[in-house]
């Protein structure tokens, strides 16, 4: 019965590529072929310790060497014979010239290049005392991190290899954890579905702010005037409430709520027609009445009150005689006009 013949593993790559000549850099190594791996070697020196993960994949860390080596992977197929290479060099101590961008939310969760020297074989990278969420060292000059939760501030970050740990420098190894913005005031809370009202908006942590929405429309335009107010102008929206929000480099604020008025309706003033001198009850019926701020007649405010979204009294001002227009304002704009005429007093 013929056996099987098992062919050697193939080895594609080694990452980090280099390493301090003490030994003990961790290092991946990728290919096929691993399974059952009985030896992995750094020149003729086996490797301080290694894991097979998977077929494609071994863990290991380097032994003490000098030079650049091949490194190679035997399993009971055979040895690799794939020039892979690692590279020794002398312990640097790790330098962090740059983190890119800057400032982030306290919440984490930003993904930062960190540029600078001496990242081969990186174990750690943190932020202030919190190692990063993950990092990716892609090479001497350059490691990819995502930021943990932190406290809003400036926090340090360091790079910690077999050479050492780097030594923080004000301010291009620092990251700026920023506060979530948070709104505690609308004015007003409400305006035309129409848009185009002009509305301020309190609390805190605005710095920077990217971004303001009703519901899921931007704003029409904002300024951000300090860290505790903006002003901002509604964009048209459907009637009925939307929530606002506040967007900064530190995340998105809470909500609070605007609501877009539709515009009052008057089908009918009841009676039509009333004295110069005033005083006539006048009952107007239509929609969008509930929240009536002015009625007027002509240019003149009447006292009123509100029955219904469909129904209001108003008691007419004095006017000259002729017909004038009765309209409703509410935040949703002014409505039409009904005609209502003053009658003079008869001759004597």
């Amino acid at each position: 019965m013929r056996r099987a013949v098992l062919a050697p593993p193939v080895l594609s790559s080694v990452v980090p590529q280099q390493g301090v000549r003490t030994g003990g850099t961790p290092v991946t190594l990728t290919g096929s072929g691993f399974g059952g791996a009985t030896a992995v070697r750094f020149g003729t020196t086996p490797a301080a310790s290694f894991a097979v993960l998977s077929a494609t994949r071994i863990d290991a860390v380097t032994p003490p060497g000098n030079g650049t080596v091949h490194v190679t992977v035997s399993t009971a197929g055979g040895t690799s014979t794939q020039p892979v290479t690692f590279t020794y060099v002398t312990a640097v101590l790790p330098s962090v010239t740059s983190v890119t961008p800057d400032r982030g939310p306290a919440a984490g969760g930003t993904p930062v290049t960190l540029a600078g020297s001496g990242f081969g074989g990186a174990t750690a990278v943190r932020f202030g005392t919190t190692p990063a969420a993950s990092f990716t060292v892609v090479s001497a000059a350059r490691i990819d991190a995502v930021t943990p939760a932190g406290s809003p501030g400036p926090a340090a970050v360091t790079v910690t290899t077999p050479g050492g740990t780097s030594v923080p420098q004000a301010p291009q190894s620092y990251f700026y954890y920023l506060a979530q913005p948070a709104l505690s005031d609308l004015s007003p809370d409400r305006g035309p579905a129409a848009g185009g009202t002009p509305v301020t908006l309190a609390g805190s942590g605005f710095a920077g702010a990217t971004a303001v929405r009703f519901g899921t429309t931007p704003a029409a335009s904002f300024t951000v005037v300090s860290a505790t107010r903006i002003d901002a102008v509604a964009p048209a929206g459907s009637p009925g409430p939307v929530a606002v929000t506040v967007t900064t480099p530190g995340g998105t604020s809470n909500s609070l709520t605007y609501t877009w008025a539709p515009a009052a309706v008057l089908s009918d003033a009841v009676p039509a027609a009333g004295p110069t001198s005033g005083g006539t009850i006048v009952t107007l019926t239509g929609s969008g009445l509930t929240l009536t701020g002015t009625v007027a007649f002509g240019g003149d405010s009447a006292a009123f009150t509100v029955v219904s979204d469909t129904l209001a009294t108003a008691v007419s001002p004095p006017g000259a005689a002729g017909t004038v227009a009765v309209t409703v304002t509410t935040p949703g704009g002014t409505s039409n006009g009904v005609p209502y005429t003053y009658v003079p007093p008869p001759d004597i």
